[in-house]
């Protein structure tokens, strides 16, 4: 059954990137007049019992759906399949010697080879158009966080401020905010524009530079000022004991419900309600302000028992998700009074950007001493404002050794830790495809909350045609710059995959649905487009070489030329398959292996 999963994924996929590559040629082909003798999807014979095949003819051309759906191809009238270079070959009787393609002007041959690779190409930009109608989801330019001491808080961006230009660019989604900055360069200053609360102002933030890992998993330096999609939660850290917020019996790692009997959803909500709560307290004389927190149980998260102060408000409760009530986590709803300070702040009271929720036995931080609940507060003595930033720099780091800040139980204690290179999954988690990492072996508690998101749906095409285009543009070079990593060495050939891994990964991204599955489509039909384009004879991209070297000479390249040319790329591409397979077929032979060893 996991087979047909597969093939049923990949079949449609492959036939409709082959269908458009030939269709690109067949068409050029018929426009500038040059016989088509036979149009096949699919290699072998035709699909098919007895006499009932799919296989027809229409006009002099041929039409094939073969049984084996990994290639396809248009041949026309004087072209020769490899091998057949000088044979003579039937002709049908009503030829015309205009029909030929050798007897066509070069720009015409140029034009049919380069056909097949743009309709790839083209692709994307169809496909793009039509998400656009029905709508894709994006993130908005909303600000979810910011994290403090970044330049983003000191220009006085705040959570919930809209971005609505930057540089005078008008911006409507995170991504393209999130671009800008990470192309920006360390020293420059970006003028962002806002809308907060519906007043629109300008504000100049400083762009530093932070390393991280780029898409192709290779450490870069890119720009960075702080911000964050994702909203934080009303999750607190209180590093100090000594604080009033400890004191009163709030621990790192409480989720705030309410206060004075508000509802807070995010961190924001909280900051906003406490500030409110605890004016109205002052102006009323009181001294309080009436919390109520959501604790984990210390004997889920090995948190010390609670100090004086504390007060249970309800019964243990447990929360949903594992079958095994004695293994599920258990919550206490806490009822706190907490001073009425100006700020949080003054309270002692954090974002749990960095709370520890689970550290893996082994790794380096179960080495350096760390524990659930601990609170990460700076590395190398510079405070971490978020686990996106936190996680950023471990990966970057080389292995070097770090200084990590951290609060258990009220104190602040200093512990060094060694991060180390370790494999993880890859692409969907598919076996074969996994990268190398530094970690530490810690998980973060939920400290963040889904941002703002909207549907964006274009459907005049005035504005879709060129959207889609700029976006399977920006898909394509990004490609582009991927494939040129691969030639140049920075990423290895055991990122190439076969029939096999590109199987794998149809199965898996239609089971994440079908704007996943296009999506995926999208990228091997630009991957499709540019390899056919590379100078390699048998592809293309050979034939539009020769071509060319026959316009520039003014007389045709020789059949033993063609025939030796043909060979060399046909080793080139046996090489490249090969690599590919071999990708493909490693995790089966890794758990054969694993199998035979383990077998008594």
């Amino acid at each position: 059954m996991a087979i047909l999963d597969h093939l049923f994924a990949v079949i449609p996929m492959l036939g409709i990137l082959i269908f458009v590559h030939e269709l690109g040629h067949f068409l050029m082909a018929k426009a500038c007049g040059v016989r088509v003798l036979k149009f096949s999807i699919g290699f072998g014979a035709p699909i098919g019992f007895g006499d009932y095949r799919l296989r027809w003819e229409r006009s002099g051309t041929e039409y094939v759906v073969g049984w084996i759906p990994l290639g396809g191809f248009v041949r026309m009238l004087g072209e020769y399949l490899p091998g057949e270079e000088g044979n003579a070959a039937s002709l049908p009787d009503d030829v015309r010697p205009d029909e030929f393609l050798e007897a066509k002007p070069v720009w015409q041959k140029l034009s049919i080879m380069f056909a097949g690779p743009l309709m790839n190409l083209l692709l994307p930009v169809l496909c793009m158009l039509g998400i656009l109608w029905f709508g894709l989801p994006r993130l908005d330019a909303v600000v979810g966080m910011v994290e403090a001491n970044s330049p983003a808080a000191d220009a006085g961006i705040r959570a919930g401020d809209r971005i609505v230009s930057l540089d005078g660019e008008t911006v409507e989604w995170w991504d393209e905010v999130a671009l800008t900055i990470s192309e920006s360069s360390s020293g420059e200053t970006l003028l962002v524009g806002i809308d907060r609360d519906g007043n629109r102002e300008n504000l100049e933030v400083s762009i530093v530079s932070q390393r991280a890992l780029d898409r192709f998993g290779l450490v870069a330096e890119a720009g960075w000022v702080g911000l964050g999609h994702r909203r934080l939660s009303a999750l607190v850290g209180v590093p100090e004991d000594t604080s009033p917020a400890s004191l009163a019996g709030l621990q790192s790692g409480d989720l705030v419900l309410t206060i004075d009997d508000v509802a807070v959803g995010d961190w924001e909500e909280l900051r906003r309600h406490y500030r409110a709560a605890a004016s109205a307290a002052r102006t009323r004389g009181l001294g309080t302000v009436h919390f109520k927190v959501e604790r984990n149980s210390p004997a889920i998260f090995g948190e010390p028992p609670r100090p004086t102060g504390a007060s249970s408000a309800a019964e243990s409760e447990t929360k949903l998700g594992d079958p095994n009530e004695e293994t599920r986590p258990k919550v206490e709803i806490i009822e706190l009074e907490l001073a009425a300070a100006a700020t949080l702040q003054a309270l002692g009271v954090t974002p749990a950007s960095i709370l520890i929720h689970q550290v893996e036995p082994g790794m380096p931080a179960d080495q350096a001493g760390l524990e659930a609940n601990d609170l990460i507060l700076s590395v190398d003595g510079e405070p971490i404002g978020s686990f996106e930033s936190f996680a950023s720099l471990i990966q970057t780091s080389g292995g070097r050794e770090l200084e990590i800040a951290y609060s258990r139980h009220g104190r602040v204690e200093v512990t060094q830790i060694q991060p180390r290179e370790i494999e993880v999954p890859g692409l969907y988690g598919i076996e074969g495809m996994e990268q190398r990492v530094y970690r530490v072996g810690i998980s973060n508690a939920l400290s963040s909350l889904p941002g703002s998101t909207s549907v964006d749906r274009v459907r005049n095409p005035i504005v879709s045609v060129p959207k889609s285009v700029e976006m399977s543009w920006r898909m394509t070079t990004d490609y582009l710059e991927g494939l040129g990593k691969m030639f140049s060495g920075d990423i290895g050939t055991g990122k190439l995959s076969g029939p096999i891994g590109i199987a794998r990964i149809a199965r898996e991204s239609l089971d994440r649905g079908w704007l996943e599955y296009v999506f995926m489509m999208m990228v091997i039909s630009i991957n499709l487009g540019i390899l056919n384009l590379l100078p390699i004879p048998i592809l293309d991209g050979g034939q539009i070489l020769i071509y060319s070297i026959e316009g520039i000479k003014r007389s045709p390249v020789s059949f033993r030329t063609r025939e030796i040319a043909s060979q060399l790329g046909f080793a080139v591409l046996i090489v490249l398959m090969g690599r590919a397979f071999w990708n493909d077929l490693t995790p089966f032979w890794m758990q054969f292996v694993r199998w035979i060893s383990t077998s008594p």
